[in-house]
């Protein structure tokens, strides 16, 4: 579960798991207007006049849900719309607003374009739908107009979630606010409300109906919330730069996969650092990768000042697939762990590697992804995880508070924790016990990390994902997959995602 207060990009995030889920988006816009008005109507007797100030968003489609669920209930409702209804864009208000439009004898709608139309607002209670949590900086005509509307009426004043004015992550005020009675907010109160409560009166948090199981496990939501947006403007380095260390003589198949893992999340840059003996194995699976030979045929301490340059250059290091357990390579891994952990560089941790950093445990110093197997997992914390999905989380959890790092256990029902936070993730079939698929995950935590995205975020994002991209195949092929499978649906998962 996510925590007592969320963010805008974390609430936004549990709506697309909620849809995911099969509780749409325009069910919850109605659940959300509807308790609006059911707090309007606890306070005020039927027949009493309520101006609703309605903008263009998704907080605007809460208010015309409320305007209706009012003017039903027996009250003297008038929506005000502040711009031009033909800019709606958001689908769920605009479906809202034709509804409105049927309504005529209920319900009188004004349209304002013009900050030069906005009269004296006379009304019993004025419900705020003008702008919600997408709130930034400071308010601009015509909005500051109607703000400045709204608290010089003399009406109990209730805001649709955030009172307008107010930046929901931070709490901050720049300018004029409206200056709320009651607030009646969704699901869970937002993070700005924690840090400056004075700003929203009394608070009412109203459930809509979003599940559990949105905020428990991973979706979509989870997808969106990694995935930068991109500016035109955008240039080469913008998005992340990915160091991975693994291979030897044996295997240079596990690191080739986990720096096309990395690629397929969107990141601009992979370097990868393999024994000169595998490199070629390397260069030939794509002319994308980037190798950085090191001399011999396994890492050892003598490759280590290859790699520190790079160290400054990367936004993420994966360290482990494919790297063996030689006596040297253990050691050189613990050497470049501490390196890395000197220069401030986040971390995933895998195969080899969690074997290797389990023989000394270093204290963990900087963001870190573990993401062993059940095995890996009692040789990585001396304990075993067993049970159902909700017995092996409560252990994860444990371990990853002891080790101040993000686990990511892999399993028929993967589980992710930080130590505070427990996720679950559903996706995934039989199919991927086919070895390889670890390591492209390896890479897509790596990817998200590196465009900027916490380790409990990457990890949860990366599991859905990876798992995802499994089925995608599967229903094409059945259990016939193989890893380089998984990287070609990764980009469709993503998008599909991050569209809703």
């Amino acid at each position: 579960m996510l925590g007592k207060y969320l963010t805008v990009n974390e609430m936004t995030a549990v709506e697309l798991n909620s849809a995911y889920l099969g509780v749409s988006t325009q069910m919850l816009m109605e659940n959300a207007g509807a308790s609006v008005a059911k707090e309007a109507m606890k306070r005020f007797e039927k027949g009493s006049k309520i101006a609703v100030i309605s903008g263009l968003s998704g907080n605007g489609g809460d208010g015309f849900v409320a305007a209706r669920h009012l003017a039903s209930a027996g009250y003297d409702v008038e929506t005000i719309i502040l711009g031009d209804p033909v800019s709606i864009t958001h689908p769920n208000t605009k479906e809202n607003y034709r509804v409105l439009q049927n309504l005529k004898e209920s319900i009188k709608v004004t349209v304002i374009k013009d900050s030069s139309q906005i009269q004296p607002i006379k009304a019993d209670v004025v419900i705020d739908a003008l702008i919600g949590t997408s709130m930034h900086g400071i308010l601009r005509p015509p909005y500051l107009q109607m703000v400045q509307a709204i608290n010089s009426s003399n009406a109990f004043k209730v805001s649709v979630d955030i009172p307008t004015g107010m930046v929901a992550d931070t709490g901050d005020v720049q300018g004029e606010c409206v200056k709320a009675d009651l607030t009646v907010t969704f699901h869970k109160p937002k993070i700005g409300y924690k840090k400056k409560p004075k700003n929203v009166g009394e608070l009412v948090i109203a459930p809509i109906g979003i599940p559990l199981e949105a905020e428990l496990f991973t979706g979509p939501g989870d997808v969106w919330m990694v995935h930068p947006k991109r500016d035109p403007e955008s240039h080469k380095g913008m998005f992340g730069t990915v160091l991975v260390v693994g291979g030897s003589d044996t295997y240079s198949g596990a690191p080739t996969l986990t720096s096309m893992g990395a690629y397929a999340t969107g990141v601009d840059l992979v370097y990868t650092a393999i024994p000169e003996t595998a490199a070629s194995a390397v260069m030939g699976f794509s002319p994308s990768l980037i190798t950085i030979k090191l001399k011999g045929e396994r890492l050892r301490k003598s490759n280590l000042s290859q790699l520190d340059p790079f160290l400054d250059k990367v936004n993420v290091l994966a360290v482990g697939p494919g790297l063996g357990q030689a006596e040297e390579t253990v050691e050189a891994f613990n050497e470049l762990y501490l390196n890395a952990q000197r220069h401030n560089l986040p971390m995933v941790i895998d195969a080899d590697g969690l074997k290797a950093y389990a023989q000394k445990r270093i204290k963990v110093k900087t963001p870190t992804v573990f993401t062993p197997h059940s095995r890996e997992f009692e040789i990585l914390t001396g304990t075993k995880v067993e049970g159902d999905f909700k017995a092996k989380g409560s252990t994860v959890q444990t371990e990853a508070k002891k080790l101040d790092a993000v686990i990511l256990l892999k399993g028929m029902v993967d589980v992710v924790s930080d130590g505070a936070t427990t996720r679950y993730n559903w996706t995934g079939n039989p199919g991927m016990t086919v070895g390889g698929t670890g390591d492209v995950l390896t890479g897509l935590i790596a990817g998200f990390m590196a465009m900027g995205a916490t380790p409990l975020e990457a990890a949860a994002a990366a599991a859905y994902v990876n798992g995802s991209a499994g089925d995608r195949v599967y229903n094409r092929k059945g259990y016939h997959l193989l890893p380089e499978d998984l990287i070609k649906e990764v980009p469709y998962v993503i998008e599909d995602s991050i569209k809703g």
